[in-house]
């Protein structure tokens, strides 16, 4: 069956899964153990829970992500025999993460704007925000403990949480190198693409694994699985980087060259930055806010960087696609799959 065919009854399921997943302050409530019962703090913690809820796009006009770890997760359950509604406690678990990881992102990095609307620290201050990530990631933990009810054995769901968890670890790593990044004057390529690896595509690779896990295959699968979400992770990431550089604004909804005048150092720039002391120095220079950068993207361009990411983008697309195949993925779900990945990897925005 095709993506938009089996999609809408997977990420209609997957929301029921979050709401359940985030819940409220009587679901969350401790036990009163005192003499007297204190009145109930509802009112109290509306706010706590709205912010949630809003950074998720349940409210406000927001429209939320794509939910495409998610989805994906409950995609490779199908493709490995299972039965993707016993996965839907740790594909919300995976989704959860990735928004908690968003919710810090946008304070580290003072980001105003998320999906055009105000982010949570603007909305709320920098120090309510952290507190909600901080609340977002506890939710994602307690999400797998509903795998046991959806008749996931405890092994599995043993090894479904470890596996959450290492990859949490390296998400943290990846967005250390992030920052530090930011701090130097240059750095390599190689050093780009292992944050990368780490901030981008292990989460997905994670998420592929995870459904297959659920769904109990074999080792040598679910390393197949994980193989065709990494390099579908970092594909992602490389289009990413040049639709940053030279997007069509009109379909990005974003400036050309976005990434350019915040002198973001993606892979086209890390390129040019590690090729020519003229480029490094123009970069680096002071520029005022709005300063035209069409020339940096020329000179980019010149020295071969959107080339040279271009076809990085396409070697990672063509192994993403060979792993698919070794994947040996089951219908329904290996035609979506198919069908997820060359819209990720050939997208235009």
């Amino acid at each position: 069956m095709s993506l938009a065919e089996l999609a809408p009854t997977y990420l209609a399921a997957l929301e029921s899964e979050l709401r359940q997943a985030i819940g409220s302050e009587a679901q969350h409530r401790q036990p009163h153990r005192g003499a007297e019962a204190p009145a109930p703090a509802s009112a109290y913690l509306d706010e706590y829970y709205a912010m949630l809820a809003y950074h998720l796009g349940w409210t406000d006009g927001g429209k939320g992500g794509k939910r495409i770890r998610p989805l994906l997760c409950l995609l490779t359950c199908t493709a490995a025999g299972g039965d993707w509604r016993q996965a839907l406690p740790i594909a919300a678990a995976v989704e959860l993460i990735h928004n908690f990881s968003l919710l810090h992102d946008d304070i580290q990095d003072n980001s105003p704007l998320r999906h055009g609307r105000p982010t949570v620290w603007t909305r709320w201050g920098a120090a309510q925000a952290i507190n909600a990530g901080d609340a977002m990631f506890t939710l994602a933990y307690l999400a797998p403990h509903r795998l046991r009810a959806a008749g996931v054995s405890a092994e599995v769901a043993l090894d479904c949480l470890a596996d959450l968890t290492q990859t949490c670890l390296f998400l943290t790593q990846g967005q250390y190198l992030d920052m530090a990044y930011e701090q130097r004057a240059q750095i390599s390529v190689a050093e780009y693409l292992t944050m990368i690896e780490k901030k981008t595509a292990v989460l997905i690779a994670a998420a592929a694994r995870l459904g297959a896990r659920v769904a109990g295959a074999a080792p040598a699968r679910l390393e197949a699985f994980y193989h065709f979400g990494w390099n579908l992770g970092m594909a992602f990431q490389l289009q990413d980087d040049l639709l940053g550089i030279w997007g069509d604004p009109a379909v990005t909804g974003k400036s050309a060259a976005s990434d350019l005048e915040k002198r973001k150092k993606s892979l086209p720039v890390v390129f040019g930055l590690e090729r020519s002391p003229g480029f490094a120095a123009a970069y680096a220079a002071p520029h005022p806010a709005g300063a035209p950068v069409a020339a940096l993207a020329a000179e980019l361009a010149a020295l071969g960087a959107r080339e040279e990411v271009e076809r990085r983008a396409q070697a990672t697309t063509t192994a993403a696609m060979e792993a698919l195949e070794v994947c040996d993925a089951a219908e329904p779900a290996a035609r979506a799959l198919s069908d997820l990945a060359s819209q990720l990897l050939r997208r235009n925005q």
